[in-house]
């Protein structure tokens, strides 16, 4: 029987919860280790579907992969495959990470092109240009990205809209690159910088990660290294939003808060009450939330991967919010689920319009993508009357680590069956 997820809510959240490490660092991190004739550690590596996918994914490359429990060790000092095949990459589109690394590394590159979740376009033609910038000849073929180079050159790489994964891919790639590459308009979310970090630890030569202008000047080799994941900023921005929504009190431990300002502006506004040192936050919900408006940016603008959740907050706050989604174009598909708890939710293409109701009732909804199963849990949470039943909660172990376990420790009546 699938697993799904249950939840009996109108219980407000109370304790303390440490944050995982970042999904989306985690991945590039590991992709990374293919750059590398040697080992690779990596720390506060968090349990989640996608990992292990990323996992399967590099020892079908040779790279041999050790341990669990937060600490992996990646050596790629025997990898002799350069083809990433539709069956281990179908289902996660951060698996075009090793693009870059393996074209750098080996000259040579067939990747299929990737899945992931069904929230809109998110096509690669920008690390096709870049990388053709770069020297590669690279062409499609039977839904395949085959990429050659002797070895790749520095080049200038103007983006036409920031790329959090082309940024990913030719920072890579251009770290073993004859030369200086420069990024014009990268993306500049933490986990860039996060990777950027890693790799001058094993003796890369990047600056400017974090802003919208990458410099990289390329190396002839790496060396080996143990480096700590960051925090997951979305996962922590989801414990703000369980908080406000249950009216609760929760501190979330080893967390980053700057990297969260549009989403802690945001939630103040809501009327939750927020308090931050260096890595902790503790978020305090009283009452019904106000309506509050977002538009999804780049970072350090509101994260679309936040929108979900804020959407499901706002649900149960007083008066009209509205939600404008910049950044994919399909990802309101948990609105029709979120209805069928009773939220008023009006769609108009990117931009969907909240009515605050009196109160959410439990259901049987599914999840659709990642982000639509934690705002689906969220509204489970609020919900105060009735029992929320989860489908296809795959997509939550995609990007959480063990969500139902850690909310269960905060007092959420929330259980699993199945599997």
């Amino acid at each position: 029987m699938p697993e799904r997820v249950f939840i009996e809510g109108g219980v407000p959240l109370r304790g303390e919860v440490t944050a995982s490490g970042a999904k989306n660092s985690a991945l590039p991190l590991m992709a990374a280790s293919l750059l590398l004739p040697g080992e690779l550690v990596l720390e506060n590596v968090p349990g989640l579907r996608d990992v292990m996918t990323m996992r399967l994914l590099l020892e079908h490359l040779g790279v041999r992969c050790r341990g669990d429990n937060g600490t992996i060790s990646l050596d790629a000092s025997s990898a002799d495959m350069w083809d990433a095949p539709y069956d281990l990459v179908k289902t996660m589109r951060a698996s075009v990470l090793v693009l870059g690394p393996l074209v750098a590394r080996f000259g040579h590159a067939r990747v299929s092109q990737p899945g992931g979740c069904a929230i809109g376009a998110r096509p690669i033609n920008r690390h096709i240009k870049a990388l053709e910038a770069m020297g590669a000849a690279v062409w499609l073929e039977h839904g395949y990205v085959v990429a050659q180079a002797d070895r790749l050159k520095g080049a200038e790489i103007v983006f036409e809209a920031p790329t959090v994964t082309g940024t990913e891919n030719i920072m890579m790639a251009a770290v073993l690159a004859d030369g200086e590459t420069t990024m014009i308009n990268a993306a500049m979310e933490p986990e860039v910088a996060d990777l950027a970090e890693a790799l001058n630890a094993m003796g890369a030569r990047v600056e400017g990660a974090g802003t919208g202008e990458i410099r990289v000047k390329g190396v002839s080799s790496l060396v080996p290294t143990t480096y700590s994941v960051m925090p997951d900023r979305i996962e922590t921005g989801t414990y703000i939003a369980a908080a406000g929504i249950t009216g609760g009190d929760v501190t979330i431990l080893k967390c980053v808060p700057d990297h969260l300002k549009a989403v802690i502006e945001r939630m103040e506004k809501a009327g939750i009450a927020v308090d931050k040192g260096k890595d902790w936050i503790r978020a305090r919900g009283g009452g019904r939330t106000s309506a509050v408006d977002i538009i999804t940016d780049p970072y350090p603008g509101f994260p679309t991967d936040m929108q979900a959740q804020f959407m499901a907050l706002m649900t149960l706050s007083d008066g009209f919010s509205t939600v404008l989604e910049t950044i994919f174009e399909q990802r309101f598909m948990h609105v029709p689920e979120l209805c069928r708890m009773g939220a008023d939710i009006t769609l108009s293409e990117r931009r969907a319009v909240i009515q605050g109701v009196e109160s959410l009732s439990g259901a049987q909804v599914m999840a659709t993508d990642l982000r639509a199963s934690a705002s689906l849990v969220l509204a489970g949470l609020g919900a105060t009357e009735g029992v929320t039943e989860i489908s296809r909660i795959y997509h939550l172990d995609r990007g959480y680590e063990r969500l139902d376990e850690k909310l269960a420790s905060l007092g959420g009546r929330i259980w699993r069956t199945g599997g």
